[in-house]
């Protein structure tokens, strides 16, 4: 019986991986019509676009919305978000607190292994636990106004701390160390240390190693518009870890 399975070609040019020698790359939003190159994606965008709008408001579509780990509900386009200064915006209570304590967490690992930094209010420079360097995250992220939901307050301060300190916190614990891959792990999310790092970036007023994150804003946002291919974006590397 003869296959029919069908070689997957760029939509605008018709060729496939063996001509072009390079592997076709999808389009972010839809994550079916494939394209060998930029160029040919913006070609086809105007042709493309409303199929692509269908397609992801269809009954079962993957969206970046759908099916969240570690968290209780995840938001439509995260980057656009940080990019307004909103990432926090609209999350549940518990959300919020388990993200701030692993905005703090990841940060003092990047300050480690990118410049060799140990906080000593940090578990990296012999604390116990890192409560006293995260209440200083916490009133940086205070001070930035509209940084942190409207519905902040002290008392919800000290109840994101509480919940880094308790003995049956599992994974938001002050006391434990989080890298790269366990972040990846928990959340299920290849992108999820890159929007930590961005939001730390807001908070502490400079990205880790002192690199800006502006730049991956604006192309992680365009991958989110459908503008361009998001296997060609990912620089979730781009600190090196």
């Amino acid at each position: 019986m003869a296959s029919t399975t069908t070689t997957p070609k760029c939509a605008t040019c018709d060729k496939i991986e063996s001509d072009s020698g390079i592997p076709l790359k999808r389009c972010a939003q839809c994550q079916t019509t494939a394209y060998c190159s930029r160029g040919c994606q913006r070609a086809h965008w105007k042709t493309h676009k409303q199929v692509c709008a269908t397609s992801n408001t269809a009954p079962g579509a993957s969206t970046s919305t759908s099916l969240p780990k570690g968290l209780t509900i995840a938001i439509d386009k995260p980057f656009h978000r940080l990019n307004s200064k909103t990432w926090m915006h609209n999350r549940p209570e518990e959300d919020v607190y388990k993200l701030l304590i692993d905005t703090y967490r990841f940060r003092m690992e990047d300050n480690f292994n990118l410049e060799g930094a140990r906080n000593k209010e940090s578990i990296y420079g012999g604390a116990a636990d890192g409560r006293i360097g995260f209440v200083r995250f916490l009133g940086l992220a205070e001070s930035k106004t509209g940084l942190l939901p409207s519905w902040w307050s002290t008392d919800k301060g000290k109840e994101c701390i509480a919940l880094g300190l308790g003995r049956d916190n599992g994974w938001s614990s002050l006391g434990q160390k989080v890298a790269k891959s366990g972040l990846i792990e928990h959340y299920g999310n290849p992108l999820m240390p890159m929007q930590l790092r961005l939001f730390g970036e807001q908070v502490y007023g400079r990205g880790p190693g002192g690199q800006s994150g502006e730049k991956i804003i604006m192309m992680q946002m365009e991958a989110e518009d459908g503008d361009v291919i998001s296997s060609v974006l990912d620089v979730s590397s781009i600190f090196g870890r």
